[in-house]
């Protein structure tokens, strides 16, 4: 149950739509009303059809009326971050670039909300080729926050974050290489998921860090981003790293008995944020040990060497990806983007395969932890969504120190591959909202959602300044 502020869900559009309060395609014509009027304030999208829009609501309207809804999801809104590809449109990467021509069939992930009827209302805007965490974008323009419209919403799936808080759809498809979907979750007060590696396909994804790279659900509420995943989730011919896991499981994800559980908390690690995040997080904790989580203090040695393995792993893969364009494109890329690339360019292949020795440590370090914790907890970012600098707005800007602050805490779960989340912890002075993490073992997703269930009951939610209701006609 969601406390203070309700956003609307998955379930409620069904309930609305099979009760014949409304249809898709009136949820529709109020959606793209919305974004013609106010898009071009709040850069949500990069590309909206509206035609493809209203052609899937009928089609949608026409099943519910018949009784044949494809699933819970017919006619719902789903926003999917344009770094994955969907008919009809091109996949721009938030570049200029990039995307001259319409993708010529749906990622895997983009087929199964179709397939399941999901209403795909437009590619949602992100962080320039995924390698700034801040959402600002001076080609698309900078997506604003819904919390507070001067601020950033995170990124890089900036574009899919913000819609779900603007309460334009209950659910959208982020991607995650470096915290990507759990960072604008928490700048934006959602709920966002970025499940074991290989667990959801990346097939039609633009291959930026094909070692890290997840994609995922960003959602309303705990319930909803465990619809997302269900729908998303699972073997895929094309990506061979969906092959081997075990079946998809939810057991007891709405069972708010935690006794079960053993949260590790390395404290030096959690409280390295700003004081309202620590204190918010703290809060949370102990909400969550009230529910019968135990609390064991653990440590994760270097931690540094991870962050650095990190970066040197994600833009060496990034580099690479971007080698065919970059002589001839680099200069049309944000002067952010630019200097990241230009520094990664100067790493070696002995530098890469030193981050890989990192790497294989630090999982097995986690290996041993989670033999005597089921999750690992943290705050998600150590500092709030920071304001949007006006003189930024033209070409980009670099602020590493920003960068170090925003992603302290989820880069050790793309590194490692296990799952991670992001759900709300409550808000800091300013109103802004504060993201708590927990990353569990691998294909432990449900214990994840379990922890993000049993945190609503706890998180008086506040209304962004920026809000539609799309079912109240």
């Amino acid at each position: 149950t969601q406390k203070g502020f309700r956003f609307r869900t998955i379930r409620e559009y069904a309930e609305a739509y099979r009760q014949g309060v409304t249809t898709p395609e009136e949820v529709a014509q109020r959606l793209l009303a919305i974004c013609q009027s106010n898009n071009p304030q709040m850069h949500f999208f990069i590309a909206q059809n509206p035609d493809d829009v209203l052609a899937q609501a009928r089609a949608a309207t026409e099943r519910i009326k018949s009784g044949k809804p494809l699933s819970l999801l017919d006619g719902v809104p789903v926003a999917v971050k344009d770094e994955v590809d969907q008919t009809p449109y091109p996949t721009t990467v938030g570049t200029r670039f990039l995307g001259k021509s319409p993708a010529k069939q749906d990622s895997t992930v983009v087929a199964r909300m179709r397939g399941a009827g999901a209403l795909l209302i437009g590619k949602a805007n992100m962080h320039e080729i995924g390698i700034g965490v801040t959402g600002l974008n001076p080609h698309h323009g900078t997506v604003r926050n819904p919390y507070n419209p001067d601020h950033h919403t995170g990124g890089s799936s900036s574009g899919p974050a913000a819609t779900v808080a603007a309460g334009l759809c209950p659910i959208a498809i982020g991607a995650d290489g470096g915290g990507s979907i759990r960072i604008p979750s928490a700048f934006c007060g959602v709920v966002g998921l970025k499940a074991t590696f290989g667990r959801v396909s990346e097939f039609g994804a633009a291959p930026l860090t094909w070692s890290m790279g997840h994609l995922g659900p960003i959602g309303a509420t705990a319930e909803d981003v465990a619809i997302g995943y269900i729908a998303l989730a699972g073997s895929d011919p094309r990506d061979a790293n969906t092959q081997g896991h075990p079946p998809v499981s939810l057991d007891r994800i709405s069972e708010t008995d935690l006794s079960d559980l053993t949260l590790g908390v390395y404290w030096s690690w959690f409280r390295h944020a700003s004081p309202d995040v620590v204190t918010t997080c703290e809060v949370m904790l102990e909400n969550l040990a009230k529910c019968g989580a135990k609390v064991r203090e653990i440590v994760i040695p270097r931690l540094d060497a991870a962050r650095i393995a990190h970066l040197i792993t994600i833009t060496g893969e990034m580099t690479t990806a971007l080698e065919p364009y970059y002589h001839t494109h680099r200069t049309e890329l944000a002067l952010d983007s630019r200097l990241n690339l230009a520094l990664a360019r100067t790493f070696t292949a002995r530098d890469y395969l030193l981050a890989q020795r990192i790497r294989t440590r630090l999982i097995s370090s986690m290996e041993e932890i989670f033999g005597n914790v089921d999750a690992i907890v943290t705050p998600t970012t150590g500092i709030t969504a920071p304001p949007i600098r006006p003189e930024a707005q033209p070409d980009g800007e670099s602020d590493l120190s920003q960068l170090t602050e925003i992603m302290r805490f989820v880069t050790v779960a793309n590194l490692s591959g296990y799952p991670a989340i992001s759900f709300p912890a409550g808000y800091d002075s300013q109103n802004l909202p504060v993201g708590f993490q927990a990353i569990g073992r691998a294909w432990n997703e449900d214990v994840l959602l379990r922890l993000a269930f049993a945190a609503s009951q706890f998180v008086d939610r506040h209304p962004p300044q920026v809000y539609y209701d799309l079912l109240a006609g």
